[in-house]
Formats: C-alpha cells, structure tokens, sequence
C-alpha cells in the first residue's frame, strides 16, 4: 500500500509535465550533491599535502554540503509540488543564495590550495 504525505491530497493534481520538471530539479540537486561529494575526496586524496588544514576545511565543507543538499532539494520539491497541486505562486528558494555563497567560499579555498602548492 502506498502512503502519500497529507498534503499529496489537497488540491489537485497539475500537468504531469510540469510535475515531471520538478522531479528533474530535484534529481540535478542530487547529481550536485553526489558531485560535491567526489570533489571532497579528489581533494583529500589528489591534492599535495602542502596545507593540509586548508584542505581538510575544504572537504569538510565540501561534504557537509553534499549532505545537506539532498535534504534541501527534496524541501524544496515537496514546497513546489504542493504549491502547483493548490495553484499558488512558486515558492522563493534561499538555498540557492546560500549554494553560491558556499560554492564561492569552496572556490576561494580550492584557489588556496593550488597556490600553495
């Protein structure tokens, strides 16, 4: 038997297509997590130990990443789904404002470490 959260039953159900949209999304959220996460152990084991604090903060924050971010599309998707089922505006999404930040902040620390070495 299969169980739907409580808000599956409100409103109605939209365009498959438009649902399917927002499964892809999700999925390509998944795909960067799993992508977050190879880069924190190509940088743990590729990289030269030359600053090793920097690289150890670098995978670290790549990792954490990698395993919020799963946690955050699948938020994500259950706001938009619900919104398009009750025929509301799309919901605004700050994670990905704090993604760029954070991807930034990886970027500066990948920087730093080639310099470094």
């Amino acid at each position: 038997m299969r169980r739907e959260p409580a808000w599956y039953r409100e409103g109605s159900e939209p365009d498959y297509r438009f649902t399917l949209a927002n499964e892809r999304t999700f999925l390509a959220w998944v795909r960067t997590a799993l992508a977050l996460l190879a880069g924190a152990v190509a940088v743990v084991h590729v990289l030269p130990a030359a600053a090793p604090g920097v690289r150890t903060a670098v995978a670290v924050l790549l990792a954490a990443t990698a395993t919020v971010l799963p946690w955050a599309a699948y938020q994500r998707w259950t706001r938009v789904q619900r919104a398009m089922r009750l025929g509301r505006d799309l919901p605004f999404t700050r994670s990905l404002a704090l993604m760029a930040v954070l991807l930034g902040v990886l970027g500066a620390g990948v920087v730093v470490l080639v310099l470094a070495t």
